[in-house]
């Protein structure tokens, strides 16, 4: 029966700080903070920096191809020097001749590739919108997933403190004869699991840290 009541009371210990860390994490979320490292991440993240590029060569396309109506219109001329023979030079030594054609294939692509330029602007448009929709989506993830890392962390550094203490009780009960080996063991047992747990925990904190970070391109202690 007492092994019992004892996993038991470390089941509803262990409940209790899972709800509180339900309870705590929404408390811990900074919308704030949260909108501002959207901005960062859309200020130095490469592949906005790309899509932004992209939309700027298209829209350069787009004025290229009605610049180039005028590829349309061709013109030429011919020089022509005249001959004479006699004493009197004419007033004309040589003569012009101008051209001006109009290349009717040309008149018939130019509004072709004027649209599928604006087309092609449009579809680099919609590619940063999508990546602008996802990229927001993704930076929140990585923050709410840091926000989770430290509660959970948090809870399990108050814990400890809560394990040792059980350690420390059941240790001088042992060397009085008044608790069994056996006991001992199974505090000894949870305290170096917990332990454990408690540094996989901070390695997932920092893990999650990095990650936010890169979509960042800085540090967050760097961001006020």
């Amino acid at each position: 029966m007492p092994k019992k009541y004892a996993a038991l009371g470390l089941l509803l210990f262990f409940t209790i700080y899972g709800v509180r860390a339900q309870e705590s994490l929404s408390k811990d979320v900074d919308y704030a903070y949260l909108d501002k490292l959207i901005t960062i991440c859309k200020t130095n993240y490469p592949k906005f920096k790309m899509y932004q590029a992209r939309i700027d060569a298209t829209a350069t396309g787009i004025n290229k191809a009605k610049l180039s109506y005028f590829d349309i219109f061709n013109f030429s001329y011919l020089y022509s020097p005249k001959s004479f023979s006699g004493p009197v030079s004419p007033s004309f030594p040589f003569t012009y001749q101008l051209g001006f054609f109009i290349n009717i294939g040309t008149i018939l692509q130019k509004p072709a590739q004027v649209k599928q330029a604006k087309s092609e602007l449009a579809v680099a448009e919609y590619d940063k919108q999508s990546f602008d929709l996802n990229i927001e989506a993704e930076v929140k993830k990585r923050y709410f997933t840091l926000i989770q890392k430290k509660a959970l962390y948090r809870i399990r550094s108050n814990a400890s403190l809560d394990i040792e203490s059980m350690l420390e009780n059941v240790k001088k009960r042992f060397e009085m004869g008044q608790e069994t080996l056996e006991k001992y063991n199974q505090v000894l047992v949870m305290q170096t699991d917990h332990a454990q747990n408690l540094l996989n925990t901070e390695s997932e904190v920092l893990i999650a840290k990095a990650s936010l970070e890169e979509l960042l391109g800085q540090k967050l202690e760097d961001i006020k």
